[in-house]
């Protein structure tokens, strides 16, 4: 059998099209981020906005038929799981009622695993950062056993996707953990007794902080998060990309764009590392949706053909890798504030998701 064909592909999904009391409060009653999708506009001249839903529409994730039509849609054009974003801030959970539905209802059947986006919630996509929304908590030793005794539940689904028979995990930004390896052993020395072998861990390599080995604090591996920011500006080091972002929100400079035939070569450029590095692409990236004319980074002109020659790079990439470590993620399934979704929309159709389906073969 080609090896490609057993290449996994997992899709990072948002879980945030469905109202819940918090953004109620902070952005107007009934906001989702189709709000902001659909009033977006180019912010110059052959800007593709807005990005409007096709085939799935403006969905509601709080309807079972919606998250159905989600799987079906992967499964059919090669997506082998999805990886929910998962929010959890000192025992309490926001955004959670799609996969509460889908733990207990069953439905659908169509393998997930999880990945806790581990940051505060401010107002930055009013460009105030300084306002906290929700602070990114962190409660000890007792709010680590409360949250591995949550997940212990999602990960004894038989959907759960696992690696060596680990429920597989990752971290949004794992250097932010307050004590790292006191967590990690309290997690693993928790899921061991729960009767897995233990937990894979992985934590993701964002451009505001490369270069952490996430080996040295007890995780198993990383994962390159693309885009790589950083890579796109050349030589800039970390505090001037940090300065463009400030510039951006004081409205003191333009946003930087590029082609995505141009870009996606040089953000898939590999710095080799003594430890196991997992890879991912994206089909685009633009949130001018949030922001408007103070976006700070721009992919422009993206396509399927372009986005399917980066997906088929990043597969010979791993086709050669243990069964378990062939394993590819996709930024995103439906990130529609980012411009960056699988699903299809009115200008592409099913393109990217058939660009998904060939590249596996």
């Amino acid at each position: 059998m080609n090896r490609k064909e057993n290449v996994k592909l997992l899709a990072f999904y948002l879980p945030q099209y469905h109202p819940i009391p918090e953004n109620d409060s902070w952005w107007g009653r009934g906001f989702t981020e189709w709000r902001n999708v659909a009033k977006a506009k180019p912010s110059f001249p052959g800007h593709y906005q807005p990005h409007i839903p096709a085939d799935l529409g403006f969905y509601d994730l709080r309807l079972p038929g919606a998250r159905e039509a989600q799987a079906e849609l992967a499964k059919e054009y090669g997506i082998h799981g999805f990886c929910y974003y998962h929010y959890w801030f000192n025992g309490k959970r926001l955004l959670e009622r799609p996969f509460n539905e889908v733990l207990k209802s069953g439905k659908p059947d169509f393998p997930f695993c999880f990945a806790w986006a581990n940051e505060t919630w401010t107002r930055r996509w009013d460009g105030m950062d300084q306002e906290i929304l929700m602070l990114q908590d962190y409660g000890g030793e007792e709010d680590d056993q409360s949250h591995i005794e949550w997940l212990i539940k999602a990960f004894s689904d038989n959907r759960y996707i696992k690696i060596e028979n680990k429920p597989l995990f990752l971290i949004y930004r794992g250097g932010k953990l307050p004590d790292p390896k006191r967590t990690i052993e309290l997690w693993r020395t928790k899921v061991r007794k729960s009767g897995f072998p233990d937990i894979y861990l992985v934590s993701i390599e964002t451009s505001f902080h490369p270069g952490w080995n996430p080996i040295n604090a007890g995780f198993d591996a990383s994962l390159l998060f693309q885009p790589q920011f950083h890579k796109a500006f050349g030589n800039e080091a970390k505090q001037t990309l940090i300065m463009r972002l400030k510039n951006i929100i004081n409205n003191k400079s333009m946003p930087v764009y590029y082609d995505y035939k141009d870009i996606w070569p040089i953000l898939d450029q590999v710095d080799s590392v003594d430890y196991r590095r997992y890879y991912s692409v994206c089909p685009s990236w633009d949130n001018t949706s949030r922001r408007q004319d103070n976006s700070v980074f721009i992919i422009n002109n993206s396509s399927p053909e372009e986005y399917g020659k980066w997906l088929k790079r990043a597969i010979n990439r791993v086709k050669n890798e243990p069964p378990d470590h062939r394993i590819v993620f996709i930024n995103a399934w439906n990130e529609w504030a980012e411009g960056n979704h699988l699903e299809p929309d009115l200008k592409n159709g099913l393109s990217y998701l058939q660009a998904t389906k060939d590249a596996l073969s």
